[in-house]
């Protein structure tokens, strides 16, 4: 039900009174027309209750004005806040003078109690005026037949004072002015709508709490129950109505609020039982201009917490990884062949065609993906990263692509995007995408087509911007011949081609990576020393010999073993062949071109894979983490 604050409707207003203060409501009431609606009611003590609850019913009521005995019975009678109508000092000096000035014997008679003020000024004055008090009907016809034995002409008081005596043939004069009738119908007024604020400051109150997941109760200074929202109602067991107006912790010790209250401290994260739950619990003062006027108690489910903390973690990872971290100037080397990928890489930032980088595994496919992307027009939108080899091909499906809500079973309530649509205005990388199954490589190559993208389960489909960047070490063009791989898709994607060469065949670079990524593994370390430097130049002299399946990433492997094995040891320094035996054992790698060479290099490559995972008894989990590299890369390796 949408929230409508009590203040929208317009304030309502009772104005009970007889006879002559009747009169003066009715003469000042449409001066107020355009603040509040006032009603007026002629009728008294029960018959007025009975009338103003009429009313009620068929609307909100603010205010009650009345005055006398009157007023006081309906004080007593209605749970709505009542005015009166009081006499003004100047009221009762008018009468007075008046009744000097004819030398007529008069009385002034009020309900409840007589002004000691009035009583001082008519004894020192030496007033022929007699002073009486009534609290009830019974009490001022008494009162009036008193007044009338002594002789008195006239009677300045209350509406049903004036009434009997002028029944009893007296001069009755009301003893309310229009400024004390104007004066309470002002008052009221300002009452109601402090009222209606106060109303719809609380209305929206529980409106928002009716909206929290946890659960909060609230209470007065004496602990009495205030305000319970629906999620505490469910901890509980009980509803607002059983609790409101009680104090909490007689109804629940658990949730003991009274030592709050005394110290006024706040108890944050308490882990407790709560009805028969664990539960995390908050407690509060609630204290307004400085003043204590209750407390408040929140209970939290810690599954709850569990699974938004899991959740900000993963969209927070999320986040990240949308965002391109490294830079064209991130490509380590200097050798002609790495300066002419960074030139190409930046001819390619300038176009939005699809680009296909070409590498063996860690030769940094995905960071040169990401340079470009920071150095294109698109920089500041999202890059998203996808490995095609890494999921199943009915899961790589939903993540390219996305889905509807019920789209199949275990879909997540309302459908998810697809890292298509994630992508949108920026660069989506497809790494791996020779292992791209076929039926995924024809719902691409539409995407590349119509530049729009449809959902799994959906029937419209999602107009896309996305530049792609494609990265495989595989042979494309041999995948097409033995059917692998979509001729239409391998020709959409061979447009912009960059080829990275692998590590062995620029081995001038390697002081500068050693020396790179021997920082940035001490930093990932936490700051730890760089390896031995004798240990480094073993490294560089037997690097330049070795073949480097695992390419800059077995590097910066083995620097990160180097730095945590390779430290000085009193007792025995290790050496690089205690450490890195494989540097070593390996046959030297050729420097040139050459199907002789390659043959060598491969069968060089192959010996030492097949020593690595003997050492490892056969388990290639643990000889692909030894070489790092995947154990998708050490398996087609072997395969050859």
């Amino acid at each position: 039900m949408p929230y409508v604050p009590a203040s929208s409707a317009r304030l309502r207003i009772v104005a009970v009174g007889l006879h002559g203060l009747r009169a003066l409501l009715e003469e000042l009431a449409p001066a107020y027309r355009n603040q509040a609606e006032i009603l007026i009611v002629d009728k008294a003590y029960g018959e007025a209750v009975d009338m103003v609850q009429a009313l009620r019913r068929t609307g909100e009521m603010d205010v009650v004005v009345s005055a006398g005995s009157n007023g006081s019975y309906l004080r007593e009678h209605l749970d709505l806040p009542v005015v009166m109508v009081r006499p003004g000092g100047f009221d009762i000096m008018r009468g007075l003078a008046l009744a000097a000035a004819q030398a007529r014997r008069m009385a002034v008679v009020t309900y409840g109690g007589m002004p000691a003020e009035l009583q001082e000024f008519v004894d020192g004055f030496g007033l022929p005026v007699e002073l009486r008090t009534y609290r009830s009907e019974i009490d001022a016809q008494a009162c009036v037949q008193e007044l009338r034995r002594l002789g008195v002409e006239r009677v300045l008081a209350p509406g049903l004072v004036v009434d009997l005596a002028r029944d009893c043939g007296m001069d009755g004069v009301l003893l309310y002015s229009q400024g004390a009738v104007r004066e309470a119908l002002e008052a009221a007024i300002e009452l109601a709508k402090v009222a209606r604020a106060e109303a719809a400051r609380r209305d929206r109150l529980n409106t928002i709490l009716a909206q929290l997941r946890d659960g909060v109760v609230s209470v007065d200074a004496d602990e009495r129950v205030e305000t319970v929202n629906p999620a505490m109602e469910a901890w509980l067991g009980q509803s607002a109505q059983a609790l409101l107006g009680r104090r909490l912790s007689e109804l629940h010790p658990e949730l003991d609020l009274r030592p709050t209250l005394r110290s006024l401290e706040r108890q944050q994260d308490a882990v407790q039982q709560v009805g028969g739950r664990t539960a995390v619990v908050t407690r509060m003062p609630i204290l307004e201009q400085g003043r204590l006027t209750g407390a408040v108690l929140v209970c939290q489910d810690p599954a709850a917490i569990q699974r938004l903390d899991r959740s900000l973690r993963s969209r927070s990872h999320q986040v990240a990884s949308r965002h391109a971290r490294y830079e064209l100037a991130d490509l380590v080397g200097d050798s002609p062949a790495m300066q002419r990928v960074r030139e190409q890489a930046r001819a390619c930032a300038q176009s939005a065609a699809t680009t296909l980088i070409i590498g063996e595994s860690g030769t940094g496919k995905e960071l040169l993906a990401q340079g470009i992307h920071r150095a294109s027009g698109r920089r500041v939108q999202p890059f998203v990263a996808v490995n095609c080899a890494a999921f199943p091909d009915s899961l790589l499906e939903s993540e390219l692509f996305g889905y509807v809500e019920g789209a199949f079973t275990g879909s997540s309530r309302g459908g998810k995007v697809g890292l298509f649509e994630a992508a949108h205005t920026g660069t989506l990388f497809l790494d791996e995408i020779g292992e791209m199954p076929l039926s995924l490589q024809t719902r691409l190559l539409r995407v590349l087509q119509e530049k729009e993208v449809l959902r799994i389960g959906a029937i419209e489909p999602t107009p896309v911007d996305v530049r792609i960047i494609a990265a495989t070490h595989r042979d494309l063009a041999a995948q097409v011949r033995e059917g692998l791989f979509r001729q239409d898709l391998f020709y959409r994607l061979n447009i912009l081609v960059l080829r990275l060469p692998a590590l062995r065949m620029r081995s001038q670079d390697l002081p500068m990576l050693v020396s790179h990524l021997a920082a940035k593994v001490a930093q990932r370390l936490g700051g730890a020393s760089a390896p031995d430097p004798g240990l480094l130049d073993d490294l560089l002299q037997a690097g330049h010999s070795y073949a480097w399946p695992g390419n800059i990433r077995e590097l910066e492997n083995l620097i990160e073993r180097l730095t945590v094995l390779g430290a000085e040891r009193a007792d025995r320094p290790l050496s690089l062949a205690d450490i890195a035996p494989e540097l070593l054992a390996a046959e030297p790698a050729p420097g040139q071109a050459g199907e002789e060479l390659r043959e060598q290099r491969e069968r060089s490559e192959q010996a030492h894979l097949l020593r690595v995972l003997e050492q490892c008894g056969g388990n290639r989990e643990l000889a692909a983490v030894r070489l790092g590299i995947s154990r998708t890369t050490l398996w087609r390796k072997l395969r050859k």
